[in-house]
C-alpha cells in the first residue's frame, strides 16, 4: 500500500508496476467477496475456507508486503526525513481506523480489528528501525514466517492480543494480517530492495513497456485505491440491483 519515496522526480516504474498488479488482484478478489456477500454467487463459495480463494488472498497480501518493504529500502536510500515518514504513516494508520469503523457497520460480528493496512502501519515501524540489519534481514524475515507455524498461545487469541500473530485459530474477522507471519515478507521486500539497489539497480530503475505504464501510474496511488475499491465495487453491485441488471 505504501508507495516507494524516492528523490524528486525519480519513480521506480517497475515497482510501482507490480504493485498495481496486486492492486488489481485485490479488487477483482474483492469483487467476487462482493458478490458472494450480497448472494449473487453460488452459495457454495466459500472465501474463508476454499483454497481457491484463501491462496489467492496469500498471494495478494504478500505481493503487496514484498512491495511495501521493497518500496521501504527505496525510501531509506533516497533518504527519507523522519517527518515524512510519520505523515506517510499516518495516512495508513487512520486509514486503518476508518477500515475498523466501516468494517464494523458491515460486519458487526467480524468487523476488522488488525487487517492489512494496520499490519503495515506497525511493520513500517519495525522496518524502520530494522533496515541497518542489513544480510541479517534474510535470516530475521524467515523466523517470522517460521515461529507462527511452531508455536501459539490462547493468550494471543483476544482482540487486543492477536496482533501479534502467535495464535492456536485464526480469529473471526474479515481480514487479518498480524504482524506474523507477515512482517517475514516485508522485511524479504526490504532485503531484496536493498540487495538490488547495491548489485542490480536496473532491476528497479529501467523504464517499462509502453503497454504497462498505466499500471505505473496506477500503482503510485495504492492508499487511495484500497480506500475507494471497495466502496465503488459495493455501489457498482448495490445500483446493479436496484435496476434488475441481477
Amino acid at each position: 500500500m505504501t508507495a516507494a519515496f524516492v528523490h524528486p522526480g525519480q519513480r521506480f516504474d517497475r515497482l510501482d508496476a507490480l504493485r498495481a498488479v496486486a492492486m488489481l488482484w485485490m479488487a477483482a478478489f474483492h469483487f467476487g467477496f462482493d458478490l458472494n456477500h450480497f448472494g449473487l454467487l453460488d452459495p457454495r463459495q466459500n472465501f474463508h475456507r476454499d483454497p481457491f480463494w484463501t491462496w489467492q488472498r496469500t498471494c495478494i497480501v504478500s505481493l503487496f508486503l514484498f512491495c511495501a518493504g521493497v518500496g521501504q529500502a527505496a525510501a531509506l536510500e533516497a533518504g527519507q526525513s523522519a517527518a515524512r515518514f510519520w505523515r506517510r504513516w499516518g495516512q495508513v494508520a487512520g486509514c486503518a481506523v476508518l477500515v475498523s469503523i466501516g468494517s464494523a457497520l458491515m460486519f458487526p460480528r467480524s468487523w476488522i480489528s488488525f487487517g492489512v493496512l494496520h499490519g503495515i502501519a506497525l511493520m513500517l515501524i519495525v522496518l524502520r528501525v530494522a533496515a541497518p540489519l542489513g544480510r541479517w534481514l534474510w535470516p530475521l524475515g524467515l523466523a517470522a514466517l517460521v515461529l507462527p507455524q511452531l508455536w501459539g498461545h490462547p493468550f494471543f487469541e483476544t482482540r487486543w492480543t492477536n496482533w501479534v500473530g502467535l495464535v492456536t485459530r485464526k480469529p473471526v474477522t474479515e481480514d487479518y494480517v498480524p504482524l506474523l507471519p507477515w512482517l517475514g515478507v516485508m522485511l524479504w521486500g526490504l532485503a531484496a530492495g536493498q540487495w538490488l539497489l547495491a548489485h542490480r539497480r536496473s532491476v528497479l530503475t529501467a523504464p517499462v513497456p509502453a503497454v504497462a505504464r498505466p499500471l505505473a501510474a496506477l500503482g503510485r496511488w495504492p492508499l487511495t485505491f484500497y480506500m475507494l475499491h471497495q466502496p465503488v465495487l459495493i455501489g457498482g453491485i448495490l445500483a446493479g440491483r436496484a435496476l434488475g441488471l441481477w
